[in-house]
Parts: structure tokens; C-alpha cells; sequence
């Protein structure tokens, strides 16, 4: 057994002297206790009591009160029974006292206690073991433990029941080596009557949980089952529940050996070990005793169901066990608690069911707080802001303040949408509200807002205000600077001052650390890696997943392999990883082979290959993957959509664009980006009108929306309701970014629009505040180009920086060179482009023909010959055609096509009509290319 010393008050003879300073106030104190009622009186129920003139009636009176909770009342009745000479008895006394350490502070409970404690000792009650005890729990809990242990002392005969309160008040307040002293002293008494009990037991036990001192519980173990109580329910209860919080297999071996030997289980033992399970993370193990629970005819209460429902989301087939649970709920009548709804809610929200989140908190009758925040964290979870922001007015409109936890979702639903008006208006009321200023996690939630709305200036302001920076506040800080190469200096700053700061680095400052290491180049990349190797971080898939990444932007595809080749826990993450790596670098065989070598992969999987696939134009192979993904028992999400889109769009498949945006109706994929996906997809299949419909039946139209439809018009040539949309997305205070510019500035140049194009241009900077990029200074070269203004597109692309001017541009010059038979400045152009894409073939076509057009022969021998040396050849010409939901593919020279003899046949009767209107008087030449 441990020892430990206990830190005890001097003998004093305290009866005298709490009589001396407390007996006199006691009608005071009675009548602030008494001060809630109306009055200030006896409340109303106590107007029958004049008839009661009897101590005795007054007296059973009292402790009924006090037993049923109504402690105001209690204090009350006495002050009326003081008033008419109306002595309590003993156990009215003491019943009174415990309802004083009841009552707040703030109405005087404690005062009232010491008050009715020298009452005890002017009647001669003091010395009854009935009121020393409620003397001595009534000061342990409001924390004068020198107090009960004077009281203590002084008792003739100290039993078991004296002892536990002791040691319960010492555990109250935190005074752990009391607890042990006290139970060591009950063991060396020797004395049955003041021999350690169940009760005793199960308030130690949980002490040694606190202090994880297994040693300790294990030797209470030992006296557990030398005195028999390890059949006791309190006691194994709090067996069972100290071995759970010690941690370890072997402690949770422990833990069902003291659960397996109580003889009447009840739900508290239940409880205990399936949290036991489950906080320790054996969550299947949990669930098998919550069925083993029911099936043994024990009724799961309320807090079995709220410790159940949280991981049924972490095991395997947990939405089938959550509904299952749910169904337990509503056939035992349990939904009506609070605490229970919302742990289903919470359920929902993880496994992404956001309709029966919707249906239960509509059915929610008594929702509190947590029930709203429940449902708002669970809109942002699965990434509905929209929903989370309107919810959040609902909670307003309710007449409920917000918390802490209510902003941090509020916040991280406006980084979702970019929406920094409303997260400013947060940073407002957190500031009007002081004490949410101390609310680290608020403050830290507030930080990251500003940095994803790349306000890193507003970031390190709120970071400046947080008081006590813990590891998060830091990392916070970090990462806004991480987002941008601009704050590098100030990054390695801050780094510095979180080393003497915070103890330790941990493995989110190691992963900002990496992240800005991408933007210092390889030497930086490696250097993190070698720090991480060296405090072990690398075992952390998060970092070594980050470290992958780092060298695959890097271009070190070689260093990614290496190390991914040394981790020794490769879960599906770290496959991922290496198959982006691969992505980024266009390697679709290293990519196949990591995935045909994974022993399990997820969505993220399967969605990494089809972009991989959709991307190097290898549709075929990426319709088979869907294919199979949806054979894996998979259901294709908005991210799966989005890029078995661009292999339709690659195909210009009307028909196969419009089974996409069946499924997405089908299975509600409700994503403003995937919606921006499909009508850019119909638009460039060449169905401009269902690309129109859906514009208009999008809900929420915003600059996604706005820009792919933009671009739709520009595509079909529509330049002015191209216009005419910008103008009605500015009315609607949408901010225009590069991307929906760049659709104007295109639909201009294919329109001709020349003066408000340049209009255009000439706003982007001044008006937007956006500055131009090459896709502009492109469009404008293009503008300019195609309309014959050749010289003055020369003249824009020489005086933009060389930075802004790419082989697009000078590509659009040299074309509309070849369409104007402009030598000169078509020649300075392609000397531009190969200098640029020196083995791109369209260029070198394009030059040759224009030197043809002018009869510049030698010229053209010139350039084949370039074109030979670099050993170019040009590809065959390929087109397609859609009949009948069936795609047709021709190419030069092929004479494959299973009905190449019917088409064979059309061309011939084509050859004989144009033959019949040309009168014969023309030779045409007739090469049936298929």
C-alpha cells in the first residue's frame, strides 16, 4: 500500500467557538436563503402549516423537502419553525444542513451551513453521529475539509460512513495524497465498523484512474477480494472502471476479469466496460458487449446509448449498427431524451446522413444548445456551409445565445464559402463578449478562418489577442504563413519564438514546417525530412505522407519512391500519396503499379486513378475504372463525377454527360463546383441549352456558376449575353476573380468584340483589383489577332512582362499570321514558339504553310528540314462522331471501321452528285480516309 503524508489542522475545542461566531447570524442567513421565495417569507406551500403546530409534523415536513431536492423551501420552512419556537429534530437538523451545502454561494449556502452548525451545538445536537455527519459532508463540500476534520476529531465514535466523507470531500478537492492516508489509516484501525466498504472503494479507485497509479488500484484489488466485496456491484463497478481509465491490453484484461466476477451487474457495470472498450479504442469489442448488454435483458439507459452511438462510426458496417441503435431508441420510447438525440445526430453527421440529422432535430421538441450545434457542426462536416449559416440565424431567431462551440462551427462553415463579411461580424461579437476572448479554441478557430480567406494580416492580429497560446494557437499561426511564399521570414520567426514558448514541436508543426519547405526548394525538403527521421516522426503517416508530397512538387519523384519504399506501415493514405506523386507527374504505369500492389484502397483511390486517366486523355481506361469501382460495391462521389466528366468532355458525349448528371440527381451530390463541372461539360459537348437550364435551375448561383456559364457563351460565340451575364453577376455583388475574366476576354476575341475587350483589360487591374495573367495578356494577343490587328498584337505581347507572354499567345499570332499572310511578323513569332516549344510539330505546319502561301520555297525547305533533324512527325488526324449513343472513331489511313463499305458507299454517291453539279468540267480527287 502507498504511503503518503496528510496534512491535518491542530486540536482545537471548535464547538465553542463556531457557536460564538455563527449562532447569531443564522436568522439572517435564513432569510437570504429564504429571499428567492415570494416575500421573503415561507412560499406558498407552507401556507396550510399554521394547522401543524405539531414539532414532530414540522419536522418530517422539513426532511421531506430537503429529500425531494427542494432546498430553498427547506431553508424556508426552518426559518418559519425558528420564528414560532418550533425546535427541528435531529434528523430535520441535519437534513436542513445538507440542503445549505446545496444552495450557491451566492444565496449564502455556505454561511447558512456554519450558521445552522452552531445551532446544532446551542440545542446539543453536535454530538449525535446524524448531524456531525451532515456538519462534516456539509464542509467538505463547500471545501473546508480543516473544518470537517475538526469535526472529525471530536467525534466520540468514528465509523466507516465518517471516514468516506472525509476521503470523499479530500478527493473533491483535489487532495489525492489525503485520499490515500485516510484509506491507509481505515486498514490500520483494526476496527470492523471502521474497516474500508464498497463505498469506500469506489471513491479511492478512482483516484488511482486520475493519478494512472495501477500499483495502487491493483493492491485495492487485493483487498477487494481478500474481503469478499469484488462481488459487490458499487465495487466492481469502480474496479471495472479504474482498470479501463489505466489504459493497456493488460488493464483491460484486468478490467473484464473484475466485470466478469460481479454477480448482479447492473447498467452502471455495463456502462463501464463498454467505455472501457471504447476508450481504449476496442470499438468492435464495445459493441459485441452492448449486444451481449441487451441480449442478457439489461435495458440500456441513457448514458449507454450516448457512449455507444460516437464510435459506431469508426467500425466497420457502423451506419447498420447506428440505425439498429436508432430503432432501440425509438421502440423503448428513449428518443425524448436530450442527450440521446443528439448523440444520434452526431452519429448521422459522421457517416454523412444528413437527412436523418434534418428529421430528428425537426422532431426535437426540447432541443438545447448542443442540439443545435450538433446539427450546425454536422452541415459543416459534410461540407454544407450554406445550410450551417442558414441553421445558425434559426438559433438566433430562437432567442439561444451561441457558444463557443456555435462560433467555431459558424467560422468554419465562412472559410468553407469565403464568406468574410459574416466571420468579421463573428470577430465583432467575440470582442463584445469578453469572456469568449479567453476561449482558446474560439481564438485558434478565428486565426485559421483568416488564413483560409488569405487575410493573413487579420490572422496574425486575432493570433496576437490570445492570451494563453497553447500548441494549436501556434501551428494556427504557422499554417497562414505557410500558404503563401511571402512569409517566409516571418515563418521561421514565429517558429523560433513557439520554440521557447512551447515545449516541444509536435507533428502539425512539423507539417506547416514541410509545407514551407516546398517554397525554400530541395535542400529545405530534406532537411525537415532528417529532423523528422530523427525524432520519429516519420512513423506519423501525416507526415510522411507530407514529406512524399513535398518532394513530388519539388520534382524529386526519385526521393518520393525511395522513401515510400522504406515506410514499413504503408496504410492507404501513404498509397494515395505516392499515386498523386505520380499524378503530378503524368506516370501512369508507376501509378498502376502502386495501385494493383495496394491491399486496400478507398474512394480517394479510385478517384486519383480516374483523374490520372481522364488527364492523359486514357478514357477508355477510366470509364473501365468507374466501371469497377461501382463492382466494388463504391458509390461515386462528387470528386469521382468531376473527373469521369472531363473523360466525357474529352469524347464530346452529349449522351454520356447527361448519365452523369442522372446519377447526380439520383444520388443528390448537391456540389456548386460539381454543378459548375456539368454545364461547363454540356457546354463543350456542344449543348449549350441544357448547359443554359441548368444555369437557371441552380439554386444557389455563385462565381463558379457565373464563370462556367461565362464561358459557355464565349465558347458558342455568344459574346454578347457572355456580357450581359458578367454585368447581371456584378449586380449581385459577386467579385470577379481571373478565372471568369479571362471567359470575358475570350468570348470577346472570338466575337470580335475588340473595344470592349480592351475595356476589359484595362479594368481588370483598375476596377477588379485583380492582376492580369497570361491567360489574359493570351486573350488580348488572340483579340487583337484575329480582327488583323497583327502589328498592334505584336506590339502588346512586346511590351507586357516576358513573364505574362507564353507560347499561347505567341501561338494565337502565328495563327491569325497564317489566316492574314503576314510573313514578317508570323516568322517573329515562331522564332518566339520554338525557342518556347521547340517540339511541338504545330508550330513548325503553321510557319511552312505561311511560307507557301507567300512562295517563299526555300523557306519552307528550311523548315523541314528543322523539322527532320528533330526527327517530327506529324500524328494522324482523328475525329469522332456520336450516333445512336454509340461512338464512331476515324483516323487517317485506317481502313478498320466495321461499316466502312456502307460509308464507302455514301461517299461514292456524294463523289457522283458533286460530279453532276460541277457539269464534269472539274477533276476531284476522292481519298476515302477512314
Amino acid at each position: 500500500m502507498l504511503m503518503f503524508p496528510l496534512s491535518r489542522p491542530p486540536g482545537r475545542h471548535y464547538a465553542d467557538a463556531t457557536l460564538r461566531r455563527g449562532q447569531w447570524r443564522l436568522s439572517h442567513h435564513l432569510r437570504a436563503a429564504a429571499a428567492t421565495t415570494s416575500g421573503g417569507g415561507a412560499p406558498d406551500v407552507f401556507d396550510a402549516v399554521p394547522a401543524l403546530d405539531d414539532r414532530m409534523r414540522c419536522s418530517a415536513l422539513l426532511r421531506e423537502r430537503a429529500a425531494g431536492g427542494d432546498h430553498y423551501g427547506c431553508t424556508s420552512l426552518l426559518r418559519w419553525m425558528l420564528a414560532r419556537g418550533l425546535r427541528p429534530n435531529r434528523l430535520a437538523l441535519a437534513a436542513a444542513v445538507k440542503s445549505s451545502s446545496a444552495l450557491p454561494d451566492c444565496r449564502g449556502g455556505a454561511a447558512l451551513g456554519r450558521c445552522l452548525h452552531g445551532l446544532a451545538v446551542k440545542v446539543g445536537y453536535a454530538d449525535g453521529a446524524v448531524v456531525a455527519k451532515a456538519v462534516m459532508d456539509m464542509y467538505g463540500r463547500i471545501g473546508s475539509l480543516v473544518d470537517a476534520h475538526t469535526v472529525f476529531d471530536e467525534m466520540s465514535c468514528s465509523d466507516a460512513v465518517c471516514r468516506n466523507i472525509l476521503i470523499t470531500a479530500s478527493s473533491r478537492a483535489g487532495l489525492y495524497n489525503d485520499v490515500f492516508h485516510l484509506f491507509r489509516a481505515m486498514l490500520a484501525s483494526g476496527v470492523d465498523e471502521s474497516m474500508p466498504t464498497a463505498v469506500t472503494v469506489a471513491v479511492v479507485l478512482p483516484v488511482c484512474a486520475k493519478l494512472r497509479v495501477l500499483r495502487a488500484g491493483r493492491s485495492i484489488h487485493s483487498y477487494v477480494i481478500k474481503t469478499g466485496l469484488e462481488f459487490n456491484t458499487l465495487s466492481g463497478n469502480a474496479l471495472v472502471s479504474m482498470y479501463a481509465k489505466c489504459g493497456g491490453s493488460i488493464a483491460m484484461d484486468d478490467a473484464h476479469l473484475a466485470f466478469s466476477t460481479i454477480c448482479c451487474k447492473d447498467v452502471v457495470s455495463w456502462n463501464s466496460i463498454i467505455a472501457g472498450y471504447s476508450e481504449n479504442g476496442l470499438f468492435e469489442e464495445a459493441l459485441a458487449l452492448f449486444g451481449q448488454m441487451i441480449s442478457e435483458e439489461c435495458l440500456p439507459n441513457y448514458s449507454t446509448l450516448a457512449n455507444v452511438l460516437p464510435f459506431c462510426s469508426l467500425v466497420e458496417y457502423g451506419r447498420h449498427y447506428g440505425k439498429e441503435i436508432h430503432g432501440f431508441v425509438v421502440r423503448h420510447g428513449l428518443e425524448m431524451d436530450i442527450s440521446v438525440s443528439n448523440a444520434l445526430m452526431a452519429h448521422y453527421s459522421k457517416v454523412c446522413e444528413m437527412r436523418a440529422v434534418e428529421s430528428i432535430f425537426r422532431s426535437s421538441k426540447m432541443g438545447d444548445i448542443v442540439t443545435w450545434n450538433t446539427v450546425i457542426a454536422g452541415y459543416v462536416m459534410n461540407r454544407y456551409p450554406s445550410r450551417a449559416l442558414k441553421l445558425f440565424q434559426g438559433l438566433l431567431f430562437a432567442g439561444m445565445a451561441p457558444d463557443s462551440v456555435s462560433l467555431i462551427s459558424l467560422l468554419t462553415a465562412c472559410a468553407q464559402v469565403g464568406n468574410l463579411r459574416v466571420g468579421i461580424r463573428v470577430h465583432g461579437y467575440i470582442f463584445r463578449h469578453p469572456e469568449l476572448l479567453q476561449e482558446i479554441s474560439l481564438m485558434n478557430a478565428l486565426v485559421s478562418f483568416y488564413s483560409q480567406c488569405d487575410r493573413f494580416d487579420a490572422a496574425f492580429r486575432s493570433f496576437i489577442t490570445i492570451q494563453n497560446k497553447d500548441s494549436v494557437s501556434w501551428n494556427a499561426i504557422l499554417s497562414a504563413c505557410a500558404n503563401s511564399e511571402h512569409h517566409i521570414e516571418q515563418f521561421f520567426r514565429l517558429l523560433g519564438e513557439m520554440w521557447h514558448d512551447v515545449t516541444q514541436w509536435d507533428s502539425v508543426t512539423i507539417l506547416n514546417i514541410i509545407r514551407m519547405s516546398t517554397f525554400c526548394g530541395i535542400k529545405m525538403v530534406r532537411e525537415s525530412h532528417g529532423y523528422s527521421l530523427r525524432v520519429g516522426y516519420t512513423g506519423d503517416s501525416s507526415v510522411a505522407n507530407a514529406i512524399l508530397d513535398a518532394y513530388a512538387k519539388c520534382g524529386y519523384l526519385h526521393d518520393a519512391e525511395t522513401l515510400f519504399r522504406s515506410l514499413a506501415g504503408r496504410n492507404i493514405v501513404t498509397g494515395n500519396t505516392m499515386i498523386s506523386c505520380y499524378l503530378k507527374n503524368n506516370c501512369v504505369e508507376d501509378a498502376e503499379m502502386t495501385f494493383n500492389h495496394m491491399a486496400e484502397k478507398d474512394l480517394t483511390t479510385w478517384n486519383l486513378m480516374s483523374r490520372l486517366y481522364a488527364q492523359n486523355d486514357l478514357c477508355d481506361q477510366a470509364f473501365c475504372l468507374f466501371h469497377q469501382l461501382q463492382s466494388e460495391g463504391l458509390n461515386p462521389d462528387t470528386i469521382s463525377i468531376t473527373n469521369i466528366l472531363s473523360a466525357c468532355i474529352h469524347l464530346s458525349s452529349v449522351q454520356l454527360v447527361k448519365q452523369c448528371h442522372g446519377y447526380m440527381l439520383r444520388a443528390s451530390l448537391e456540389d456548386i463546383h460539381l454543378e459548375g463541372a456539368l454545364l461547363d461539360a454540356y457546354s463543350k459537348c456542344g449543348n449549350i441549352a441544357n448547359a443554359y437550364n441548368l444555369f437557371q435551375v441552380s439554386l444557389h448561383k455563385d462565381l463558379v456558376i457565373f464563370t462556367a456559364m461565362i464561358g459557355a457563351y464565349a465558347m458558342h460565340g455568344m459574346a454578347e449575353k457572355a456580357v450581359e451575364l458578367f454585368s447581371k453577376m456584378l449586380t449581385l455583388d459577386i467579385k470577379p476573380d481571373h478565372v471568369v475574366l479571362t471567359a470575358l476576354l475570350s468570348a470577346c476575341s472570338h466575337a470580335g468584340l475588340v473595344d470592349a475587350g480592351i475595356k476589359i483589360f484595362k479594368s481588370i487591374r483598375e476596377i477588379y483589383g485583380v492582376e492580369p495573367t497570361e491567360e489574359h495578356c493570351a486573350c488580348m494577343v488572340d483579340l487583337l489577332a484575329r480582327s488583323g490587328r497583327l502589328q498592334d498584337a505584336y506590339s502588346f505581347a512586346l511590351d507586357m512582362p516576358p513573364h505574362l507572354v507564353n507560347a499561347n499567345a505567341w501561338g494565337s499570332l502565328l495563327g491569325a499570321c497564317k489566316v492574314h499572310g503576314e510573313v514578317k511578323i508570323g516568322q517573329l513569332a515562331a522564332d518566339r514558339l520554338f525557342s518556347m516549344e521547340a517540339e511541338d510539330i504545330g508550330n513548325y505546319v503553321i510557319m511552312s504553310n505561311i511560307f507557301a502561301a507567300d512562295d517563299k520555297w526555300e523557306s519552307v525547305e528550311h523548315v523541314r528540314k528543322l523539322m527532320k533533324s528533330k526527327d517530327m512527325k506529324k500524328p494522324a488526324g482523328c475525329s469522332w462522331i456520336e450516333v445512336e449513343k454509340t461512338r464512331h472513331l476515324f483516323v487517317a489511313s485506317d481502313v478498320q471501321h466495321q461499316d466502312r463499305f456502307s460509308i464507302y458507299d455514301v461517299l461514292g454517291s456524294l463523289y457522283q452528285q458533286i460530279r453532276g453539279t460541277q457539269g464534269g468540267t472539274e477533276h476531284l480527287v476522292v481519298t476515302y480516309e477512314l
